[in-house]
């Protein structure tokens, strides 16, 4: 799982609602508008939302969802598409057909796609088959079946359900300097589940000869970025093998592919310990690879270019999308040609080098010791289908960046920062509605609720109190995301407590004052932001 970000939210002292419940409500709990005292969507000619609008369920509908809501929030019941693909890809000319390499890879995971769809989205009796295939191509194809893959799902001993598009590729028909590939997940019986997007990846004709400059950056690899390694004999891709990591072990498989974290190391750290360094990674540096899913590390190694089948000792410039590489282990005894990591059918070992009798400076390696290394990118999806009654598509699936806290006082909004936002979407804390303003396909804004809407006693309480931030459509398709919000509450005593001082009378209420409180200057009193790392 992604490390989760966090939003303080301001200290509530001196906040206390007042004990009359027929009092009109605090600030934060409810947006009031002129003419009434529920929020009501604004609507244009066409039903829709409007942009800048505040929208609110209806009361008796949102009850019902609150309780689908925290019961998904408990259950777990999430899921997930991930797509794995390289940042780069080789143009095919003429008649040949340069798959990708490292071959996209699409993997589902959750407990949500083994959770038993509610009544409206029930399998008709008699269909069999695997509950979800997929198929994928590049984004502006025609979508007939030479340009598309069909994928197959298998589970993975991780409960993961695993598959990729080996024979996709881009012929010099295609001036497109960029694309994205496109994967549409279809259910059994027929029914489309969504269409994904990839990143956006770049196209080259082949991987570049010269010494690399750091003018090209979009070809450099820089430090803590996700690349793959794979070992290819003489250009044959039925010889290509994947540096992976399987039961805790690193293999060189000829059907799974793993992406690491490329990370500038210093020969004084321990290993495991990646200080900062910025910047981009060059021959002759001392890196570590971390695999991003499990996070186990090889041992610090130096980087060489590759040429002819001998390692370069004395070249430092850039490394680039494509080169042919070697890793060779620290500690080797000087006069030796040094060990590098090497495969052995499926097993990664150590092989020990030669000096070059001709070149002081290379090292003799054998084929099984030369990778071509590339960068690669991911996208992740997470959804849950078990609370709507819809055969609408999930897509698209909002993906929210960054989170940004404005307010203080008595009013507080938090931004949403992303993709694929619409009018159509409400953010909740938890299990509690917030009144959401759709400003962009790239910004939500809502109104953080008042502590007191998630329990009487909680207003009183001194330690944080985090809940979890999801996206609701308005069919009651759940989004969950990594970002959570932190209540850190001041200090106030109870009323009525023993030794408390009295509280003092809440001052009236006064609509045209909240409407001003929410449209002022906000301040930044008592907030923080942080994202946990």
């Amino acid at each position: 799982m992604d490390p989760v970000g966090a939003v303080r939210a301001p200290g509530l002292a001196g906040c206390l609602l007042p004990a009359d419940p027929s009092a009109p409500p605090g600030p934060l709990t409810h947006l009031s508008l002129p003419d009434s005292s529920e929020a009501r969507p604004q609507s244009g000619a066409d039903g829709r939302s409007l942009p800048r609008s505040w929208t609110r369920s209806a009361p008796e509908p949102s009850a019902v969802l609150r309780e689908g809501v925290r019961r998904c929030l408990q259950q777990q019941c999430e899921q997930t598409v991930r797509i794995l693909h390289a940042k780069v890809a080789q143009k095919s000319y003429g008649n040949e057909k340069r798959f990708f390499c490292p071959p996209p890879c699409v993997y589902l995971a959750g407990p949500g796609w083994r959770v038993k769809p509610v009544p409206g989205q029930a399998h008709q009796s008699g269909e069999t088959g695997p509950l979800v295939c997929g198929y994928m191509g590049l984004d502006g194809a025609s979508g007939s079946a030479a340009e598309t893959q069909k994928l197959n799902f298998e589970e993975q001993p991780d409960s993961r359900e695993f598959s990729c598009a080996k024979t996709l590729y881009i012929s010099d028909a295609d001036k497109r300097k960029h694309f994205r590939l496109v994967l549409r997940l279809m259910l059994r019986g027929g029914r489309e589940l969504g269409t994904f997007h990839s990143r956006l990846i770049k196209v080259i004709s082949k991987p570049s000869q010269k010494k690399q400059s750091l003018k090209n950056t979009d070809l450099c690899i820089s430090s803590g970025s996700k690349v793959s390694l794979f070992n290819r004999l003489r250009s044959q891709t039925v010889s290509t093998r994947y540096l992976s990591v399987e039961d805790g072990d690193f293999v060189a498989s000829a059907r799974q592919w793993a992406a690491f974290t490329l990370h500038l190391a210093d020969e004084d750290c321990s290993q495991g310990d990646f200080p900062p360094r910025e910047g981009y990674v060059r021959y002759g540096s001392l890196v570590q690879l971390v695999c991003t899913v499990t996070g186990i590390t090889l041992p610090p190694m130096i980087i060489r270019k590759v040429a002819k089948q001998c390692a370069l000792l004395d070249v430092d410039e850039p490394i680039s999308q494509l080169h042919k590489c070697a890793f060779q282990f620290t500690g080797d005894p000087p006069g030796g040609g040094g060990t590098y990591l090497c495969l052995a059918t499926e097993k990664v070992v150590q092989f020990q080098a030669s000096p070059c009798p001709k070149e002081a400076n290379r090292a003799l390696l054998n084929d099984n010791s030369c990778w071509t290394i590339i960068g690669t990118e991911s996208v992740e999806f997470s959804f849950s289908t078990s609370l709507a009654c819809t055969r609408e598509p999930v897509t698209p699936v909002p993906l929210i960046s960054t989170l940004e806290l404005s307010g203080g006082g008595d009013v507080a909004t938090l931004e949403l920062h992303g993709e694929n936002f619409h009018a159509g979407l409400k953010v909740w804390f938890g299990d509690v509605e917030a009144e959401t303003m759709y400003r962009s396909p790239r910004s939500l804004v809502c109104v953080v609720p008042d502590l007191a809407v998630f329990g009487s006693d909680w207003r009183w309480l001194r330690t944080p109190i985090t809940v979890p931030v999801s996206l609701v459509r308005t069919d009651g398709l759940f989004y969950p995301s990594a970002f959570s919000f932190t209540y850190t509450p001041e200090y106030s005593a109870r009323p009525g407590a023993p030794g408390a001082p009295g509280a003092p009378a809440a001052p009236a209420a006064d609509a045209d004052a909240l409407l001003e409180s929410i449209h002022h200057e906000f301040t930044r009193t008592n907030f923080h932001l942080f994202i946990q790392t």
